[in-house]
């Protein structure tokens, strides 16, 4: 049955009708609204998706009896081949052409806010002598075209594609209709996926850079348990010395280490509750069985925002260092760019950082310790710096440790 525009107003005030009356007085079964409410709700659900949106395109495709459903995230250009999601039989080839050429005979470009349009309204007859319909969408069985373009405050222009084969019928009123009212949703549904974007992009940014200062990072629960942890984290806890885990739980080697431990994360995830404040922030070394030099803890609540809910959310940060693992050693380039040495001076500077003295750096260089000497002095008048401790200092305390 289509859906005709009385049924997307029925829909929209059942969306209206309180709670109490709705159980009191239960409307009968109208598929249709549930399969609108479906739709819907898979549009919200679509950016957590991945691919987004496919459930979406989906339903939507098989709503309309369409043959494909296309949502352009970033449409091709000159410059880029933009982001393109799919549903419908398609090939690589197909999607290529299009980016790489039929892009620019594409006639639905800046369309109004909020309109959806047939390509037969937009250019009229001509569409079927048109090169995009004869050289790319007639030999791919596509007759019928339907377009909407979607663009917010923040830059984003997306753009919205349904197609009909040669043996179906042309879009309806009804299915434009259908487009319109799913239009608002799915722009809400397209900020909210590049806000979550952005997010992730500067989660994966913090992330790495923590990764790269090789400190292993644990986030805990409110009900104490690891919800995630990087890389340094659990190479430190595959070693199983002195610390480990067992399931979703810590384990530490001392029994006296493990009491204070505990205590400390219940502490701070108890801490977590208050709202404001900077909260707690507690520390502990953990021995090693093997004798390797102690790893230090570092634990800090996470204190709730104003509007959190959720109990799935971090409340503790853990943070382990091994004092002993291998530092990743900047590259010679980054210490010649950053400080203006030659390759010899910058070869010298991070040996030195690594603790070798300067007969050992000259040595393990191949060349004289006077030489050495000179190549120091340089180094030293190029950063400012009068003694080789305070050069050391310079270099581990600046951005090298992020490169």
């Amino acid at each position: 049955m289509p859906m005709t525009a009385v049924s997307i107003a029925d829909a929209r005030n059942v969306s209206r009708t309180p709670a109490a009356f709705a159980n009191a007085n239960p409307a009968p079964a109208n598929p249709e609204i549930d399969q609108l409410d479906r739709l819907i709700g898979s549009i919200y659900d679509g950016p957590m998706e991945s691919p987004p949106w496919q459930t979406a395109m989906q339903l939507l495709r098989e709503r309309l009896k369409a043959g494909h459903v296309t949502l352009m995230l970033r449409p091709p250009s000159t410059d880029s081949a933009g982001i393109m999601l799919n549903t419908g039989s398609t090939t690589v080839q197909n999607v290529q052409a299009y980016e790489t050429h039929f892009f620019s005979m594409d006639p639905f470009i800046r369309l109004p806010e909020g309109e959806v349009v047939t390509a037969e309204e937009l250019i009229g007859k001509q569409w079927l002598q048109s090169a995009v319909y004869l050289d790319f969408l007639k030999p791919l069985n596509i007759r019928h075209v339907l377009g909407a373009d979607i663009n917010t405050r923040d830059g984003i222009e997306c753009r919205l594609r349904v197609t009909r084969l040669h043996e179906s019928t042309p879009f309806s009123a009804e299915d434009k209709a259908l487009c319109r009212l799913l239009l608002p949703h799915l722009k809400r549904s397209i900020q909210l996926h590049a806000r979550l974007d952005f997010l992730e992009c500067e989660r994966a940014m913090f992330a790495g850079a923590v990764n790269r200062m090789q400190l292993g990072t644990i986030s805990i629960d409110q009900n104490g348990n690891i919800i995630e942890s990087n890389q340094e984290a659990r190479r430190i806890l595959g070693e199983k010395d002195g610390i480990w885990l067992s399931g979703n739980t810590l384990c530490v080697e001392s029994a006296q280490e493990s009491r204070q431990l505990q205590q400390m994360i219940r502490h701070c995830v108890t801490d977590a509750g208050a709202a404001d404040g900077p909260g707690v922030v507690e520390a502990l070394s953990v021995s090693r069985p093997s004798g390797r030099a102690k790893l230090g803890i570092l634990v800090r609540a996470i204190p709730m925002g104003p509007f959190s809910e959720s109990k799935q959310r971090p409340a503790a940060a853990l943070f382990i260092r091994d004092p002993e693992a291998s530092a990743v050693q900047p590259s010679q380039e980054l210490v010649r760019r950053l400080f203006g040495l030659t390759r010899m001076e910058a070869s010298l500077a991070l040996l030195l950082t690594e603790g070798l003295t300067l007969d050992e750096a000259a040595e393990k260089m191949n060349v004289r310790r006077n030489t050495a000497r000179t190549h120091l002095r340089s180094i030293f008048c190029k950063t400012g710096v009068t003694r080789q401790t305070m050069l050391v200092r310079l270099l581990l305390n600046s951005v090298l440790s992020l490169g």
